[in-house]
Formats: C-alpha cells, sequence, structure tokens
C-alpha cells in the first residue's frame, strides 16, 4: 500500500513539473507572433481548408477568435492539422498553444492527460448514417451490421458501450484518420458510418449524393466539444475559455461584427464592459481593455460564427437546437464581465 501512495505522489509530482514547465503560453504567442492552433484534418463547418490552404470553419473561427484577443489580428494563427491518435501529444508537448479539433470533454482526459477544457463550443451526440435504400430507420435494427468507426476516439467506446447494453452483435471496422472511416462507407466496406452527429452531416455533405444516406434520429452519447489548453498555465486558460465566453455574451447583449462600432456608444453598462469603453477586463489576463471588441469586430459573435460555418444556411443546415443560448431554451451560457 505504502509502495503504490509513493508512485501515485511521484506521478503527480512528474505531472505538476510537465505543467509547470509550460506555463508562460502567453509570452510564447506573442515572441513569435501567432498562435499555433491544432484542428482536424479536415471536417466541413468546423476546420476545412481551400485549394489555398485557408482554414475556415467553427473551430477554426475560434482559434481567430484567440489571436484578435491577443494580436488585434484574426489572421494571426497557424494551423496544425492532427488526427485522433496526434491530438493529445501535439498539446502535451507544446507542438500547438490550443487544441481546437472537435473533441469531447470528458473525466478521463481533464483528469489524466493534464489538459484543461475552456468551454463547449458546440454541444453534440453521436449518432449513426445508413444508406437510404438499406430501410434501416433505428440503431436497434444494427445487429450484425459492419460499423464504421474512427479508432482512439470516443466514438468507439460509445458504439462498444450501445451494441453491448442492447444485446446486440456488431462488427467495428476501425481506422486511424476520419478520412478513411469516410471512404470505407462510401466503398460500401461497412453497412454503416458512426461519429458525432455533426461529423455525420459534415462528411454527408460532401457525398455525390447526399439523399441517398440518412442520419438516424438516435442518438447515444453526450458529446461536449471544446478547446483544450494544457493545464499549470492559468493565464493562458483565462484568456482561452474568456474567448469563448466573450463570443457567447455578445451574441446574448445583441453585439455584432456588422454593430460593434456603434455599440461603442451604448448606455447598456454590461455591453461597455464587454467592449471596454468602460473599466479594463483585459488587464487581468495580460491583453488590452478592447479584446472583446477586437474578437467581435473580426470574427463575430457565437451566433455569428455558429450560423456562418454550420447553420441552416450551410451544406450541413444544422439547427441551433441545444447550441442556442440560455435565453432560447439552449445550453450556451456564459458568466459576465464585470
Amino acid at each position: 500500500m505504502n509502495k503504490k501512495i509513493v508512485a501515485v505522489a511521484l506521478s503527480a509530482a512528474m505531472g505538476l513539473m510537465a505543467t509547470t514547465a509550460m506555463a508562460g503560453t502567453l509570452e510564447d504567442v506573442v515572441a513569435k507572433g501567432f498562435v499555433q492552433c491544432g484542428v482536424t484534418t479536415g471536417v466541413a463547418g468546423f476546420a476545412l481548408p481551400d485549394a489555398d490552404n485557408n482554414w475556415a470553419g467553427l473551430d477554426v473561427d475560434y482559434c481567430k477568435a484567440l489571436a484578435s484577443a491577443i494580436f488585434n489580428d484574426a489572421d494571426a494563427v497557424r494551423y496544425t492539422p492532427l488526427n485522433s491518435s496526434e491530438r493529445f501529444a501535439a498539446m502535451s508537448s507544446g507542438e500547438v498553444d490550443v487544441l481546437s479539433r472537435v473533441t469531447t470533454w470528458t473525466m478521463s482526459r481533464d483528469t489524466q492527460l493534464g489538459m484543461n477544457f475552456t468551454g463547449v463550443m458546440f454541444y453534440d451526440g453521436q449518432g449513426f448514417m445508413v444508406r437510404k435504400d438499406s430501410g434501416i430507420t433505428s440503431p436497434s435494427e444494427l445487429s450484425g451490421a459492419a460499423v464504421c468507426i474512427q479508432t482512439g476516439t470516443t466514438t468507439e467506446l460509445n458504439a462498444a458501450d450501445y451494441f453491448a447494453a442492447n444485446n446486440l452483435e456488431y462488427n467495428p471496422v476501425v481506422f486511424v484518420d476520419r478520412d478513411e472511416v469516410v471512404k470505407a462507407y462510401q466503398d460500401g466496406r461497412c453497412d454503416v458510418y458512426t461519429t458525432d452527429a455533426s461529423g455525420l452531416a459534415a462528411n454527408r455533405s460532401g457525398f455525390a449524393d447526399p439523399s441517398a444516406h440518412v442520419i438516424l434520429d438516435e442518438i447515444i452519447s453526450k458529446e461536449p466539444l471544446a478547446p483544450v489548453v494544457r493545464q499549470g498555465d492559468d493565464t493562458w486558460f483565462n484568456i482561452a475559455r474568456w474567448t469563448y465566453f466573450a463570443l457567447v455574451n455578445a451574441e446574448e447583449l445583441g453585439v455584432t461584427s456588422a454593430n460593434v462600432d456603434e455599440m461603442l456608444g451604448s448606455d447598456n453598462p454590461s455591453i461597455k464592459r464587454l467592449l471596454g469603453v468602460e473599466g479594463d477586463f483585459g488587464a487581468s489576463l495580460g491583453l488590452s481593455k478592447d479584446w472583446a471588441y477586437q474578437i467581435v469586430k473580426n470574427v463575430g459573435n457565437y451566433g455569428e460564427i455558429f450560423e456562418r460555418n454550420v447553420g441552416v444556411n450551410t451544406p450541413l443546415a444544422l439547427e441551433r437546437g441545444v447550441n442556442a443560448l440560455w435565453t432560447n431554451g439552449g445550453l450556451q451560457y456564459a458568466p459576465p464581465i464585470r
């Protein structure tokens, strides 16, 4: 028992030294002149490069918001594409400053990897996609199916839980890269493709005939997708977290990229504090007093980011649903700036 306690203590001490050594991220970011942001290798609506390697998506816009808060420049970002197996090692090693990569917030990741999740940018859940002509209408009809899954993800674990809990047999067909999973499904190597529902919608939007594929209504898990930073650097964690909060507060207060300059003259105290007209709330973050103004001016508020990248008028055509503000029946809620 004593040996076990000593081993745990040593492990904790080593973890503390590792995270402490990573402190000073803001200074490092300012010195190099950009934020190094870890993103997916390509998911429409979240992080996807065009032919000129210009990245766009909801996760990308979070990185741009972070750069705006620090540099007043949404383009002061470099992107590192990472697959599911690489992402946490890249975060731990300092290869990236922030991981904004459709990553699910779980207890083990939050407590065992030396990482902090900043806030839920997208509330999601795992679903299943099948070919329309299969006639399948529910996951309960998938007994014996070959299921395409990306390994090293919560998707793989959730699928195992679902089929075991419902006494259903299945044949997992696993791949490291998301593109391999999607291709295998399209090539008919499996009957079903499972991942976060938003990911299913994103990938289906790129199919030759999206209408030939159906995303089943049933959701089998909670997948709160959140940006990640390393533990041991409270200043950087606060900047990353309050960048997200600023996006949500701006939407709630009706401050947009189109009206933010006009809103500088608002009589609303909450808007004055958000935009740096009253008080200096950037000082505690090591930023300028207009840090949140720069975020909204350059990137928009949370609602603008959502609608621009994954909303009803995009190929993904996603409703706000639980990602609506709390004032509209959703889960998006931010502490006040005061």
